[in-house]
């Protein structure tokens, strides 16, 4: 990547990204390149569909994801080192890690306040053995609020570790004595509560994206004759935290911002400090956020009812929504710098969400360079649904690119 200096080098970089487009091949297939009311859209692969093609540090499981290949894509392409990255609907924080990753300053917010709790322990991670010291002065039977619900998913002893780690580390929050090792802790545990191998603390039962309600384990455990096995919490939490770091830290260039808030009001952020914006909203309601994290909310003492994330079944209202935080990104997006906002298709392909997005976009001083349709295959979450490729679900990741005028 060249080195963006000014306003006319970013124009002419995105341009070159662009043009790029038209003779792209990963695996040896063309791209194929159709002209759609004005906006040339190309299609192919972009980047890889393959599992675990990306540093360890992304391992974390969030529901709706993207692949960390999607970011990188166009943080290769559209910045330089030093840049800044931004993503207001950061979930599990793939964008702000990779931008980390690859010697960009990573800027990121989310209404759910779970993101920052995901993401900021993985930008700056502690060392193993001040892990291990910590993990030693935990008193493992100081346990609280023991549920009798959480036995559908828990060994009796197991959710009596969970139940002390949770009180451990709520008790240092109040006291504002959670540090670094607290933080990657409490975020190793979220991603190890539930989930369908012996390296999660739970019986068998959906990823750890998708927690089911107690009523809906039980009718699991039921239909699989299986009982909560007895786990090792703090060895389980360990054995992730080496496979996390296994492909060493994340490098350190500047100060990560972080942020909890509505996407279209980030005042935090100064005007015309981002560089490139990557990000991808809730499509409308195909995604139940709330009852999805219900358990992890309840981990780190949240109530799952009380974030407002975005859920509109109605299209205007969707769309209102998507213009509101494009004004925001105009305000803190630099003049030549670029947004790469991934969308899908959803209701069966009836509704192709980046016409919305085009539509939000209009009449603000962004010009829509190019539209990417990367043909991907489903993962291990959509299989235990029971839903095969290409037939329902989203089954592209659609790209709407702007640049900011």
């Amino acid at each position: 990547m060249l080195a963006l200096g000014g306003q006319t080098s970013r124009a002419a970089a995105s341009t070159s990204f662009v043009s790029s487009l038209y003779d792209f091949s990963l695996n040896g297939q063309p791209t194929i390149v159709e002209r759609r009311d004005g906006v040339d859209f190309f299609f192919n692969e972009f980047w890889t569909a393959r599992q675990r093609q990306a540093h360890r540090l992304h391992e974390i499981s969030y529901r709706a994801c993207f692949k960390p290949q999607l970011p990188a894509f166009f943080i290769e392409r559209l910045t330089a080192p030093g840049d800044r990255v931004y993503d207001p609907f950061m979930g599990r924080g793939t964008a702000p890690l990779q931008a980390a990753l690859m010697g960009r300053i990573p800027v990121g917010n989310d209404i759910n306040p779970l993101s920052a709790t995901l993401t900021r322990p993985r930008l700056d991670p502690p060392r193993y053995e001040d892990i291990i010291e910590r993990l030693r002065t935990i008193d493992w039977l100081a346990a609280e609020d023991l549920s009798d619900d959480l036995l559908a998913f828990f060994h009796p002893r197991t959710l009596t570790q969970i139940s002390a780690l949770r009180a451990y580390l709520l008790h240092r929050e109040r006291e504002r004595t959670l540090d670094k090792v607290d933080e990657w802790i409490r975020m190793v545990a979220l991603n190890r509560l539930t989930g369908h191998s012996p390296g999660f603390f739970s019986v068998y039962t959906l990823p750890p994206n998708q927690a089911v309600s107690p009523a809906a384990q039980r009718k699991i455990n039921a239909l699989r004759d299986q009982a909560p096995p007895e786990r090792d919490v703090a060895a389980i939490i360990l054995k992730k935290t080496r496979a996390l770091l296994s492909d060493g830290p994340c490098p350190s260039i500047g100060e990560p911002l972080l942020l909890a808030s509505p996407a279209e009001a980030t005042p935090e952020i100064a005007s015309g400090s981002i560089d490139l914006v990557v990000t991808s909203p809730p499509f409308l309601d195909v995604v139940q956020y709330a009852a999805d994290n219900w358990m992890r909310c309840w981990f780190v003492g949240l109530d799952p009812e009380s974030i407002p994330i975005a859920m509109h079944r109605d299209l205007d209202e969707w769309t209102t929504l998507i213009g509101q935080v494009f004004r925001e990104l105009v305000r803190v997006t630099r003049v030549g710098g670029c947004i790469a906002f991934e969308v899908g298709e959803v209701r069966g392909g009836e509704i192709e969400l980046e016409w919305l997005v085009l539509a939000a976009a209009h009449d603000l001083p962004l010009v829509p360079l190019a539209v990417l349709i990367n043909v991907q295959n489903f993962t291990k979450t959509a299989n235990c649904w029971g839903v095969a490729n290409n037939s329902k679900g989203t089954n592209t990741n659609r790209i709407v690119v702007l640049r900011r005028e």
